[in-house]
């Protein structure tokens, strides 16, 4: 989709503090962090929601897994916790329309989230 904001910074149209990127997904600082530790990991391919994501999407959809596990060992988060968050549609907090996984960590949180 042109106009996505997640795929504009794929693609190095818009600036954004990338700390891991390959052929299939790139991962970034967030620009409104709600933890010490707030990085966003986004598939390259654009996707809406989850709901759109097939299962000829499952390798990409664990590879993202594996990155934030990956980006929480660099950020020195995963030995103190950290949590994985995927929205799905408004009801959800999703307002990017581009799925994504956020990695928080850095800070206590609590259960159930917001």
């Amino acid at each position: 989709m042109a106009d996505c904001l997640f795929c504009k910074i794929a693609r190095k149209e818009i600036p954004a503090k990338i700390v891991y990127e390959d052929r299939h997904v790139v991962a970034f600082e967030d620009i409104h962090p709600q933890a010490p530790v707030h990085v966003l990991v986004i598939p390259k391919s654009h996707f809406a929601t989850f709901n759109d994501v097939g299962p000829d999407e499952e390798a990409l959809l664990g590879h993202m897994m594996l990155v934030a596990t990956r980006m929480a060992k660099e950020k020195g988060v995963n030995d103190t916790g950290y949590r994985l968050v995927g929205n799905c549609l408004e009801g959800a907090g999703q307002s990017v329309f581009h799925i994504h996984v956020h990695l928080l960590g850095g800070r206590r949180f609590a259960w159930p989230p917001g």
